[in-house]
């Protein structure tokens, strides 16, 4: 059975649900390869979208023509912004969803759009042609051809779950892993690691006492991804609690039952994202750490204990959990457990997630060593956008990317390709050097643009951000100008205390009025003015060096190199020195002795790139 498509994307997660929708969305015939469709958008961790490093994600996907910022404003119970209380390069909403719902939303999405079709069934193999990806096998036999393949298989490849010594072929809880895609991949050239990460167990409402936990109510007015909260924002809290004495003594004493301590995993797990049994060992002066009590939605029996990632025994994790103010009596639902499972090196990867080993092989998310929902959904836009591109426009056609000083995305698929992973690579904000720039609220300002340029962003939309922009630009303009209290109405602006909304009761409307997003804006580029103008020179020095190419540039030959320097610049092959100046191993008279090369061979003026 043979059926012709351009695109297949293997997957129906995050990364999957990007892929599929956007090379759909590109005119591009798309099928999404998934053993059971209703495991579509399923949300295996916490049912939650956002967090530091994650939100600006979503915040430039939604930009971009992604869809997880307004699936989770739709389906969203709690949203909160973390980090309220410090600079806005750090401030990161975080929304609680209603798990089965964004599943249910985000497979109704799938199942609407027009030229994407679910083919249900396990991907065993790539087909290929010489040195291109022609289409993929299953594990029955039948085969689907088509001119570009994305994978997107999460923790699936050859995946294993613990819980303590005892384990289970599983991608993850109540699902089969992907047995035979590895070999296929090795078979194609491709090198895998192996990685593994947790989850903590699930515990039945019901058994828990509310009354004995912390309540942390969700913001009022709500915030979100896509500038319009769901009905539900604001419907439920989340709550607190903390481990006691109690708690670590129990970890102690059973950790040679954990299958991350007994030696029986042996793989690299996610060092910011660790389980209880690692934070109870690496961090042994502490008596308690704080833990999340988060719902799995307002109509499920289901509260999620976030930081209680476990891969003891399940009757230990009984015990341990009954340590817990307030879980005294509980019961739980789903057991924690630990998953192992293969990952590509994402250096053998292209700045388009394009493999440099199969043309036409693409990949996104968790396979390419990454953790979480947000790092997952934004590679898998980027691939499916390439995906696209090569499969109906031929090898010779132009491929996208997003350069590491435009945004967080940029960052992440250069942190990937350039350094590679040694662990599951979970986003932050101090990974990013342009955080002050990269902000979650002006990532449509940023991208909204290269969205358009992609064919994701239509006119409409495009002029909504850019009217948005103008709008903020000139109220900003006009508070420099206008006179009060002995200066200008943005210095009154900085001082303590005051906020856009009251000054403006002293000064007059402006000519428009300014929603709650673009107010807030105007308070940001006006008290972050010289930050942002100092960030904004830096980025200017910094991306001289992104144009500078180094297409061909015979290493051995640049005098005044260091060994280790030369070495990793022949392993990692960067294209421009902006790039050269980030790979491991790099310092900065490595730099230096290569723009003395390129200038002597005047490849780059000296008014071009300063010494």
């Amino acid at each position: 059975m043979r059926h012709e498509f351009d695109v297949v994307v293997v997957g129906g997660g995050h990364a999957g649900i990007e892929a599929a929708v956007a090379a759909a969305r590109l005119g591009a015939r798309v099928a999404l390869a998934i053993p059971n469709p209703d495991t579509i958008g399923l949300m295996p961790c916490n049912p939650a979208i956002g967090g530091p490093g994650k939100s600006q994600l979503v915040f430039e996907l939604d930009a971009l023509g992604g869809v997880m910022g307004g699936l989770a404003d739709a389906i969203a119970i709690h949203g909160r912004t973390l980090n309220a209380s410090k600079g806005p390069a750090v401030q990161s909403l975080r929304v609680q969803n209603e798990r089965d719902g964004y599943a249910a939303a985000a497979r109704a999405l799938v199942e609407d759009t027009a030229g994407l079709r679910i083919v249900r069934g396990e991907v065993a193999a790539l087909s290929v042609d010489g040195q291109r990806v022609s289409g993929v096998r299953f594990s029955d036999g039948r085969t689907v051809a088509a001119r570009a393949v994305v994978l997107c298989a999460g923790t699936f490849l050859r995946g294993v779950i613990w819980y303590g010594r005892r384990r289970r072929d599983a991608g993850r809880q109540g699902e089969a892993p992907a047995r035979h895609l590895s070999h296929s991949l090795r078979a194609t050239g491709h090198r895998l690691t192996r990685f593994k990460t947790g989850t903590p167990p699930r515990i039945r409402s019901d058994s828990v006492d509310f009354s004995a936990l912390r309540v942390v109510l969700p913001d009022e007015p709500p915030a979100s991804f896509s500038g319009t909260p769901g009905p539900r924002m604001t419907e439920s809290p989340t709550w607190l609690t903390q481990t006691t004495d109690r708690t670590h003594a129990l970890i102690r004493e059973h950790l040679g039952e954990s299958a991350m301590y007994s030696g029986v995993i042996d793989s690299e797990g996610p060092r910011y994202c660790p389980s209880i049994e690692d934070k109870v060992v690496r961090f042994a002066d502490k008596d308690h750490h704080l833990l999340f009590v988060e719902p799995d939605g307002v109509d499920t029996s289901e509260v999620y204990l976030q930081g209680l990632s476990s891969s003891l025994p399940p009757i230990i994790q009984e015990r341990m959990v009954r340590t817990l103010p307030g879980f005294e009596r509980s019961a739980i639902q789903r057991y924690a457990y630990a998953v192992e499972y293969d990952a590509l090196d994402p250096q053998q990867l292209d700045v388009t997630l394009m493999s440099r080993a199969l043309a036409g092989l693409f990949s996104a998310g968790q396979i390419n060593g990454t953790s979480g929902y947000e790092e997952a959904a934004a590679q898998g836009l980027l691939a499916g956008v390439n995906a696209a591109r090569w499969a109906t426009g031929g090898p010779d056609a132009e491929r996208v990317t997003v350069r590491r000083d435009q945004g967080y995305l940029g960052v992440l698929v250069d942190d990937l390709v350039r350094w590679g992973v040694g662990e599951p690579y979970r986003m932050l904000t101090s990974r990013n050097e342009y955080r002050l720039l990269h902000r979650q609220d002006n990532a449509d300002e940023r991208l909204t643009e290269l969205g358009h340029e992609w064919g994701l962003i239509d006119a409409r939309r495009l002029e909504e951000v850019r009217a948005r922009s103008a709008r903020v630009a000139a109220e900003v303009a006009r508070l420099r100008r206008i006179r009060l209290d002995g200066g200008t109405a943005a210095a009154v602006l900085c001082r303590p205390g005051e906020d856009y909304d009251s000054l403006i009761a002293r000064t007059g409307r402006g000519p428009q009025e300014l929603d709650e997003r673009e107010r807030r804006r105007v308070e940001i580029e006006i008290r972050y003015a010289s930050y942002i103008e100092r960030s904004q020179r830096q980025l200017a020095a910094r991306s001289q060096f992104e144009r500078v190419r180094l297409d061909a540039l015979a290493f051995e030959r640049v005098a005044s190199l260091s060994t280790e320097g030369r070495q990793a610049l022949e392993r990692t092959r960067p294209a421009t020195l902006g790039a050269a100046q980030r790979v491991r191993g790099v310092r900065d008279s490595d730099v230096a002795a290569l723009l003395v090369h390129l200038k002597a061979r005047g490849a780059v003026s000296r008014e071009t790139v300063p010494a």
